[in-house]
């Protein structure tokens, strides 16, 4: 019998997959908002702090290269806990940095180890769901993502106001890195049972999704990218817009609650009430792109995003410019939330469906492109310009984001006949 008819149910991997996320994710969630204010601490200027912040996105996209190999070469679960622990190195790093360059150097490997961990996951849950199950699987391991981003800044606040120092925070990433190692050694390997029981793929040959999900993608990615260089230059730059959104958010609001004197511990707090929004969004962002269309998800998310952006462009000076940001904070998470999961759904959409894995992988690495250049442009704007100029021209990225999937979504993605193959470009 084929794995897509096999009984399965969600809690069979709630304990392999979504509690090592949630940890994960509550370490990262914790340090986030912390690293530009990490960085001011030690000397450096807003621009510097941005940069070093951005360190994480470059990091994940730089992973994104060989963490297809890694992961097929050692397995989903060894990748996980071996990503873990490099972690736990680059937090160590920028627990015990001098200067913001070595914090730089440890918020790198950051990345890089987030990159193995995030691939090795989602290998994982393709390799073990079924694919009748898999939608609903991997929308609620989006979830469980976002309650880690809701749940770690809480979590640093607290020990900020306790302690008196941000680099706390690298200690709740350091225990969730550990902690998240320990469930996986501890937990039978699922992945060991699938081949024990030789499920066995079309062929007849005993085999796993997911091995063969990160075998194409380690092989193939930059010549898909080629293959593909059509859709990814239309499609995938609206993609990469809305990562860049995205990732400019998770730098934007620490350096601007910097830049106007929020203590550290009320950023941290402002930002975990930002991703409760953003985590109680998840599941009706599914339901509408599934009952509507994608574009009735992904067009407000990117509206809201480019008011959210403007918006805050034009408080910093204001006398109530605290407030402001708490509000703006607040409404660029319910545009994110409404958004929830498009890029995930746009790329199982264009994927050739008798073959997935390379163009998935190929679309993940266009929109961290963008994840990882939207930082450094905030960063090289702050220095030539100013904060406030930043957040404007990330707003006009919002509006050109929206632009192009009005344009091209209707075409590679029509709703009525969503389940044909999309056109090649």
């Amino acid at each position: 019998m084929s794995s897509p008819e096999r009984p399965f149910s969600l809690r069979s991997v709630a304990l392999p997959a979504f509690l090592p996320t949630l940890l994960f994710s509550i370490g990262e969630g914790a340090i986030i908002p912390i690293i530009p204010i990490v960085a001011d601490d030690l000397g450096a200027s807003l621009a510097i702090a941005g940069f070093i912040a951005a360190m994480l996105m470059v990091g994940e996209l730089i992973g994104d290269i060989p963490s297809g190999s890694v992961v097929s070469r050692i397995g989903e679960k060894a990748a996980m806990i071996w990503a873990a622990l490099l972690s736990v190195v680059g937090l160590v790093v920028c627990l015990l940095a001098p200067s913001p360059w070595v914090l730089g150097a440890g918020v790198l490997l950051i990345g890089l180890s987030t990159a193995v961990f995030a691939l090795a996951r989602h290998a994982f849950m393709t390799s073990f769901v079924p694919r009748h199950y898999r939608a609903r699987a991997l929308s609620t391991l989006g979830g469980i993502f976002r309650a880690g981003f809701f749940i770690g800044p809480f979590l640093t606040a607290g020990l900020i106001h306790l302690t008196g120092t941000p680099q706390v925070a690298f200690g709740v990433h350091i225990v969730a890195c550990l902690a998240a190692a320990g469930v996986l050694l501890a937990l039978p390997d699922p992945m060991k049972i699938l081949r024990a029981q030789q499920l066995a793929g079309p062929d007849g040959v005993p085999t796993t999704e997911g091995g063969r999900f990160v075998a194409q993608e380690a092989h193939g990615l930059f010549r898909t990218i080629w293959n593909h260089k059509g859709v990814l230059v239309k499609l995938g730059s609206g993609a990469a817009m809305v990562a860049a959104l995205r990732s400019g958010r998770g730098v934007m609001l620490p350096l601007w609650a910097v830049s106007i004197g929020i203590s550290d511990s009320s950023t941290a707090l402002i930002i975990g009430i930002a991703g409760g929004v953003d985590f109680a969004l998840f599941y009706l962002s599914g339901q509408i792109m599934d009952r509507f269309g994608r574009l009735w998800s992904a067009m407000p998310s990117l509206f809201g995003l480019s008011v959210g952006y403007f918006t805050l462009s034009l408080t910093h000076d204001l006398p109530a410019n605290v407030q402001w940001f708490i509000v703006v904070a607040i409404f660029l998470s319910l545009a994110n939330g409404i958004g929830s999961g498009i890029l995930m759904t746009l790329g199982a959409d264009l994927a050739p469906k008798r073959n997935p894995a390379p163009f998935l992988g190929a679309w993940r690495f266009t929109a961290d492109a963008g994840s990882a250049a939207a930082p450094l442009l905030i960063s090289l704007l702050t220095a030539v310009a100013s904060l406030s100029i930043a957040s404007g021209v990330m707003s006009v990225f919002g509006l050109i984001g929206a632009a192009i999937f009005a344009r091209y979504v209707p075409r590679y993605v029509p709703w009525r006949k969503r389940d044909e193959t999309p056109p090649e470009a």
